[in-house]
This record gives C-alpha cells, structure tokens and sequence, in this order.
C-alpha cells in the first residue's frame, strides 16, 4: 500500500517528461525506491530563484550572485551527463553562442549531477567555454525542479531533467522546461535579445522550396516524351511526297 501511495504521489506532484534522444547513462537513473528529497515544484516565470553554492569545473565554489552580477542574466541550463551526445551538442551550441549571449547581456553556466573531474574531461574534451557546475547532491536540481519522473524507453524513471532558466537579479524571468537540444541556444538568444520567434523556425521555408521544385522535374519528363513522339511524325510525313515524285517521273518518261 505504502509503495502506491508513493508513486501515486510522485505521478501527481512531478512532471512526465518524455526525453527520447538517448543521452542516458545506467549512472543518472534511478528507480522509484528512492525518493529522498523528491517533493519540490517545478519553478515559474516570476518565482524567487534558488540561491545555490556548487563547484566549477575549476573547483571554486560559485553562487548565483558570483555567476550573475546585477543586471545580468543567468542563462542556467540543466543537463543530464557529461559526454553524451544530446548534452554535448547542447553544451557545444551554447559555448558557440556564448559572445552574442554575453552582448545580449547574459552569462551562461550549466549545471549536471557530475563531479568536478568529469567536468573537466568533458570542458577539454569538446572545447567548451562554458562554466559547469556540479550538483552530485542533486539538491539545486531538486530546487529549480530539474529532477523527476519522466519517461524513457517506456519506463518510467525517475532522473534529470533537461531544462533551462533564466535568471535576473534573484527572479525566474524564464524557464524552458522539457528542452529539445537542437536549436534550443538560439531559443535562448532570442528570449534575451527581445525576438519574437525562435532562430530554429527558418528551417521550414527550406522544406517547402524542396518540395516545389520536384513537381518541376515531373512536369519536364512529359514535355520530353511528347516532343519525342512528335518528330517521327514528321520524319513520315516528308517521306510520302519523296516516293510519289519519283512515281510519277517515270510514267512521263
């Protein structure tokens, strides 16, 4: 009874999310035995941002206000693991979008469950030029409610979320929860710089071109086929006049 209660309230307290592009190690998951810790919400636009003390990958101890001096904004971005693919285009596109984050006034600092070592391979590894926090406690994914229930594989699963939120002077201006990598630091520049729309839409105008364009190639093969049946036509048409003139010379003669 007891262990249905307690996934009843872990179905009702957390959010499902559906993270379905392999970037799952058996080290991140854990089953629903253990739910220490595992009653926060997931954090609004508006809502008061966790303060947190964690370790770069220098292994210096950085806070919010260490991160984000006033009048900037945290781009904090929660990741599952280091060097797998999903997180490491994530955190490339970040490091490759970092000076225009910074002219749009935002600092960027991602935050997972490894250790400082690990952190440090990863940064050499793929060239990043991001700030990385480690939360082997989970206790700041735990406050933003970056940690949950979710689905992979069709199980259920309890693990990090992929999630991103922006921070400015102490409050949430922005969360994007259940994040999809791909063109998600675009997203982020966009929020920052004031855009309306996201940089990854412009993707669709290219599709519909493609489209158009194979009716075209249809469209000629016909045209093709009936000028190669239109010129024995008159290939027999000058032949006939030939063979009647010829005909008719000789009877005269």
């Amino acid at each position: 009874m007891k262990g249905f209660e307690i996934r009843r309230f872990a179905a009702e307290s957390r959010p499902v999310i559906h993270e379905l592009d392999r970037d799952f190690a058996g080290a991140e998951v854990e089953l629903h035995v253990d739910l220490r810790g595992y009653h926060g919400r997931v954090l609004k636009e508006g809502d008061k941002a966790p303060d947190f003390s964690l370790e770069t990958q220098d292994g210096k101890r950085a806070s919010l206000r260490d991160l984000a001096p006033a009048g900037k904004t945290l781009v904090l971005f929660f990741y599952p693991k280091d060097s797998t693919p999903g997180c490491t285009r994530e955190a490339q596109a970040f490091t490759a979008s970092r000076k225009a984050i910074e002219k749009a006034g935002g600092v960027i600092a991602g935050i997972s469950r490894d250790s400082v070592k690990s952190h440090n391979s990863f940064r050499d590894k793929f060239k990043l030029d991001v700030t990385l926090l480690s939360d082997p406690e989970r206790k700041a994914h735990e406050a933003y409610g970056a940690w949950g229930e979710k689905t992979m594989y069709g199980k259920k699963v309890l693990g990090a979320i992929r999630s991103t939120f922006l921070v400015k002077d102490g409050k949430v201006v922005r969360v994007f929860p259940n994040v999809k990598v791909d063109g998600h630091a675009d997203q982020v520049l966009a929020a920052l710089s004031g855009e309306s729309a996201p940089a990854a839409k412009k993707a669709t105008p290219k599709k519909a071109a493609a489209t158009k364009a194979a009716p075209k190639k249809a469209a000629a093969k016909p045209a093709a086929k009936k000028a190669a049946a239109a010129k024995p036509a008159k290939k027999v048409a000058a032949k006939k006049p030939a063979t009647t003139k010829k005909k008719a010379g000789g009877k005269r003669a």
